[in-house]
């Protein structure tokens, strides 16, 4: 295959362009790569670009006049009280987990309980483990055979 002829083609994208890239790909549903195969850049780009943007380089006219971008563009703002309440449920979750875990534990122990209840009674029970004075009151194994 032949070599191109000829300078590189370099593109140059608006301010505005960077910008819009940079607010899509900060959004938290969509990913950088998602970002930059739908605009046909390499996602190192973006990552510069959102460098630029965050050390306050790539400003448009309108963010300088003090005007913002439409709330669709803007990334969702953190509410406080809500990321407490989120915490707070998480909590309660592992609480609840750990509780299930501990009436599992029990159950298996009073099931264990009460097998050891049963075989102790068999035990009780068994003829050839009671002593010989007890042997009247024992029901005969032995049958008289007619024959």
């Amino acid at each position: 295959m032949a070599a191109p002829v000829g300078p590189k083609k370099v593109h140059r994208y608006t301010v505005e362009f960077k910008i819009q890239a940079v607010r899509l790909s900060s959004h938290p549903e969509i990913q950088t790569q998602d970002v930059a195969h739908a605009l046909d850049i390499h996602p190192f780009m973006i990552s510069k670009w959102k460098k630029d943007y965050c050390e306050g380089k790539l400003k448009t006219a309108a963010e300088a006049a003090g005007l913002s971008f439409p709330k669709v563009l803007q990334a969702p703002k953190r509410d406080p009280e809500k990321l407490a309440l989120k915490r707070q449920v998480k909590q309660l979750q592992t609480k609840v987990a750990a509780r299930a875990q501990v009436r599992s534990l029990e159950r298996q122990l009073a099931a264990h309980y009460r097998m050891d209840d049963r075989a102790q009674q068999n035990l009780d029970r068994d003829p050839a483990r009671t002593q010989a004075g007890d042997r009247a009151t024992q029901p005969q194994a032995w049958t008289a055979l007619p024959f």
